[in-house]
């Protein structure tokens, strides 16, 4: 659709940034923080860049004052910040950690001071390590009840403070890369595992969502989901077709329960088929159904999709890309994977309209656009993208810049995306940058900067945390200050 003018952003849009708990809070062992499976993980030799953790980070906890300065100064209008389960409760259940619960009031109470929305994501993967030392994390359905604990817990608290709250963090990566691909915590390759306790996740999101909405009726909840629009490689019906099962694999298997509380039943048959399914019972299926139980808004978060073929045991090819298997939004197959049920439907192939991040990631704000529409269109749920980036080496010179002209023109071309997508009618609340300030980029270390602001530490040593403005942040900050920017 080509508009001769775009309509602009919404008077009352959401321009922030977003963060996550262990990737920037520090105080890992402080005022009763309990370990989490990240704590835990990070520290087996060999599992992350250069041995990076979570010890200190960017240490927040101790310069969330300084930070929410800067927020205010870059005029962020909403920041979306997680809050760490085992600062909250440190054995996952059972005795509240007071400190812990004081200094998310006090983050929020800064925040609301300065005029910041404050978004919290109840879960960004950092599950208390004592409730998978006792029920195997997220293959016991005790985790679930332990979560709702947890939940209420927040909602009680800052119920009456906080307006948009985020169930869980891109499901569909923590469950991959955690059960699947080994690539993060528990380090599980099984896929019936994998099935099994995505499928508890989703019942653990559905059940948060019931009970947001009898202790917080006047706020809004919703999953957040690393989306991926999936392209053809050819207009072959056979690619197209191909599409359609790479979609259902890489998407409606999560959206679709989230929005309709059902599975789609061409992947659901086709797990059925290789006997790894997962199992649900009547009253599971009554609890994902539920219409109390289905989101307010959908949280897209947005870096690339992918492209795919006809399976390569109808159409063998040559030259087959190889896919990292800790790629986080594209289930791929790789050395022992490659008998799995997508061997059958479709093969990954590279795009060649499209370039790549340092990291091999493609850039493709086309994409974004796609993307906001097709879901949208599909589940007619407000937006809310909550997460959008660029990860890159930035450079710090002598007089301590940084030129991130990369990082400007990287969200800008997404930016005009999303302002299309709003001219094309898509109904979107906010936009969240990822992220605030650079931060522990979970397996990458601080190598991976994604933020407006330089955080002066490295993988080796904490130096000062000095917090210095990028050029992006003085870019930013027009782009709020303007409410967008006239794009032609």
């Amino acid at each position: 659709m080509y508009h001769e003018e775009l309509k602009k952003f919404p008077e009352n849009f959401l321009w922030g940034a977003a963060s996550a708990a262990y990737q920037i809070e520090g105080a890992a062992t402080l005022d009763g923080k309990g370990p989490s499976i990240w704590d835990e993980f990070s520290k087996i030799p060999g599992k992350t860049f250069a041995g990076t953790n979570g010890d200190v980070a960017i240490d927040h906890y101790h310069h969330y004052k300084e930070d929410v300065a800067l927020m205010k100064e870059l005029e962020l209008k909403t920041y979306r910040f997680s809050v760490s389960w085992s600062r909250i409760l440190p054995n996952g259940s059972g005795e509240v950690n007071a400190a812990g619960l004081k200094f998310y009031e006090n983050l929020i109470d800064e925040l609301l001071e300065n005029k910041i929305e404050p978004v919290l994501t109840l879960y960004h993967w950092d599950l208390p390590q004592t409730l998978q030392d006792n029920y195997n994390g997220w293959e016991g359905r005790e985790t679930i009840t332990a979560f709702l604990e947890y939940c209420e817990i927040l909602f009680d608290s800052f119920g009456k403070k906080v307006k948009y709250w985020v169930t869980f963090n891109e499901q569909n990566v923590f469950t991959s890369l955690g059960y699947r691909w080994a690539g993060h915590p528990p380090m599980v390759t099984n896929l019936k595992r994998m099935y099994a306790a995505n499928h508890l996740v989703n019942l653990a999101n559905a059940r948060a969502i019931k009970l947001f909405h009898q202790k917080v009726p006047q706020g809004f909840i919703g999953p957040s989901f690393g989306y991926g629009p999936i392209y053809p490689a050819t207009s072959n019906p056979e690619d197209v077709l191909a599409a359609e099962n790479a979609d259902s694999f890489n998407n409606r298997w999560w959206m679709d329960v989230y929005c309709h509380g059902r599975y789609p039943k061409f992947a659901l048959n086709t797990l059925k088929k290789f006997q790894i399914a997962p199992t649900i019972t009547a009253e599971d299926e009554l609890v994902l159904q539920d219409k109390d139980s289905h989101p307010d808004f959908l949280g897209i978060n947005y870096y690339h999709g992918g492209t795919v073929a006809q399976n390569r045991i109808e159409k063998p090819t040559a030259n087959q890309r190889e896919f990292s298997k800790t790629d986080p939004y594209l289930m791929q197959e790789k050395d022992l994977q490659s008998q799995n049920p997508e061997t059958l439907m479709f093969q990954n192939v590279e795009n060649p309209y499209l370039k790549k991040t340092d990291w091999g990631w493609e850039i493709d704000p086309v994409g974004f656009r796609v993307a906001l529409r097709r879901v949208y269109a599909e589940y007619n749920l407000p937006l809310f993208i909550t997460e959008n980036g660029l990860g890159a080496k930035d450079e710090l010179t002598e007089d301590k810049k940084v030129h991130d002209s990369y990082r400007i023109n990287y969200l800008q071309t997404h930016l005009v995306e999303v302002q299309k997508a709003i001219s094309d009618g898509v109904d979107i609340i906010g936009y969240c940058a990822w992220s605030f300030s650079d931060l522990l980029s979970w397996l990458n270390g601080y190598q991976k900067r994604y933020g407006f602001v330089y955080v002066d530490r490295n993988d080796q040593e904490e130096k000062n945390l000095e917090r210095i403005k990028k050029d992006s942040f003085y870019w930013y900050q027009q782009v709020i200050q303007a409410n967008g920017i006239d794009f032609k």
